[in-house]
């Protein structure tokens, strides 16, 4: 009997991206519907799609109560202080992985209370992604701030200092100023003690170049390995992120180890 055997067939990926791009804001098979802005402007979506791709939708489409196979809800969800273009924004986002942010678009997102924890569950699940847009590099120090302080970014540390640092870079080409100055706000929600001491060296070393973080988180990020406890550091840079690679030191800094 001749052997089974299997292939794998891989189709256009920018056909692929173009078909479900044409479900954008498409009435057509839609099942959810939200009236956005003070324009009350109409956007369809699919549930299945909003679902699947992003934790805080998930929650605002479906409830304990509802049974598995309950008809999924057709809305509409009122957004009256999102504006549209924000929020069409967010929704191309989740159906290609690929949208165009201007430095208003990602502004104004993190300015709308309603659609605010949406966009950061989104960025917490898929960091990676997020970072390489042109978008990430128009954030503004306060946005990228509030990024930073989240537990639940499924990023390492060391993954987010290079993010920073590339940020922080095209920051300081595009405002003429130091990069030490315009990093100042974001650099400081950075976890440097979560670092391993080789880790930690070779940061150092990085930057000499650059002068990205303040010598004062360095020294302390030292001090907490020397004491074997995180003494002098914010308990919050202490704490693992939900991306957080192990290190055998992190034992140390749970203030509740013995």
């Amino acid at each position: 009997m001749a052997g089974s055997c299997s292939a794998q067939l891989h189709g256009e990926a920018a056909a692929f991206t173009a078909a479900l791009r044409s479900l954008v804001n498409n009435p057509q098979f839609s099942d959810v519907t939200f009236v956005v802005g003070r324009e009350q402007q109409q956007v369809f979506a699919h549930r299945c799609v909003l679902a699947c791709r992003c934790q805080a939708f998930r929650g605002m489409l479906t409830s304990d109560e509802d049974p598995p196979s309950s008809i999924p809800p057709q809305g509409p969800f009122i957004l009256g202080n999102v504006q549209p273009e924000v929020f069409l924004a967010v929704i191309e986002f989740l159906y290609t992985n690929s949208v165009t942010l201007n430095s208003h678009i990602a502004a104004v997102t993190y300015g709308q209370a309603d659609l605010q924890q949406h966009c950061l569950a989104f960025i917490e699940m898929h960091p990676q992604a997020v970072v390489q847009t042109r978008g990430f590099h128009e954030l503004s120090d306060t946005v990228l701030a509030r990024v930073l302080r989240s537990d639940q970014l499924a990023a390492d540390e060391l993954d987010l200092v290079q993010a920073v640092r590339e940020w922080a870079h095209v920051s300081s080409a595009v405002l003429e100023r130091p990069v030490p100055e315009v990093a100042a706000l974001p650099v400081q929600e950075l976890r440097l003690p979560l670092l391993a001491p080789s880790e930690l060296a070779t940061l150092e070393s990085q930057n000499q170049r650059d002068l990205l973080i303040p010598v004062d988180s360095i020294a302390a990020a030292w001090r907490s390995h020397a004491l074997r406890r995180g003494s002098g550091v914010p308990s919050h840079l202490c704490r693992p992120r939900r991306g957080t690679r192990p290190r055998n030191h992190h034992r140390h800094l749970d203030p509740h180890s013995k």
